[in-house]
């Protein structure tokens, strides 16, 4: 299966902090994986280096074989990667449909008619079909992650980057969730999902990439990741230090 997405030796750091050390990984059509590591890993921020929102220092960012490095946020949303933010800021004073339907028209663009489609399918997907009219402001957290993953799903991405998209969450609330994203994938959309809830992280996912100190540590299924030595020891040492 060809890559949809492959980070290439992304290098990153901020003055003499490295943050990102040859991070190499790829994601293919209706691929899930997760991302994980202890605090100060490199994960949120090689997220932003996917989403364009952070440029490399070195390496390059590849879309379906294409180098979109030096591509801004705007135009990678513009090209398939949509992003879902670990904390939700719906715009206020819109309802739902409007939130969704902003998404959809400035990250996919497209006729009118195709925009409000891909809105309306975007709320229905997540639950959100009967809450369509109601303030976006007045929506709990649960309903508020679940637009903020509408918002990115009605840009019409090939590649959706999930940050946290769980946290505050309780497990029953976070499973409604991973059920909405492994329908998702039956779409042939591939997820790249950062998550510190492990367990619920793997219930949506077939595969874990860890990092540690901005390195990729191991790379396998959930049960290979888990039990990988290194991958115990960065847990355990993040532990301990704090």
């Amino acid at each position: 299966m060809a890559d949809v997405l492959h980070a290439v030796e992304i290098r990153k750091r901020f003055g003499a902090l490295v943050v990102l050390d040859g991070v190499d990984f790829s994601v293919g059509t209706g691929d899930a994986v997760g991302i994980v590591g202890p605090n100060g890993a490199g994960k949120t921020t090689l997220l932003n280096v996917l989403a364009g929102s952070l440029r490399p220092d070195g390496g390059r960012v590849e879309l379906r074989g294409d180098d979109v490095t030096h591509a801004n946020a705007a135009r990678r949303c513009r090209l398939g990667i949509g992003r879902a933010h670990q904390v939700p800021r719906p715009s206020g004073g819109m309802t739902v449909f409007e939130n969704t339907f902003v998404g959809a028209a400035a990250g996919g663009g497209g006729r009118r008619r195709a925009v409000y489609a891909r809105a309306i399918d975007a709320l229905e997907t997540c639950g959100l079909g009967e809450l369509a009219n109601r303030r976006a402001e007045s929506l709990g957290l649960l309903h508020r992650k679940r637009l903020e993953l509408a918002r990115a799903l009605a840009t019409d991405p090939s590649v959706l980057l999930l940050d946290e998209i769980g946290a505050g969450l309780t497990d029953a609330e976070a499973e409604e969730l991973v059920a909405t994203i492994v329908q998702l994938r039956s779409r042939g959309i591939a997820i790249v999902w950062i998550e510190h809830i492990v367990h619920v992280l793997v219930q949506g996912v077939e595969r874990l990439v860890a990092m540690d100190q901005g390195r990729v540590i191991a790379d396998g299924t959930p049960d290979e990741v888990m039990r990988d030595a290194r991958v115990v020891d960065a847990y355990l040492g993040s532990a301990v230090a704090s």
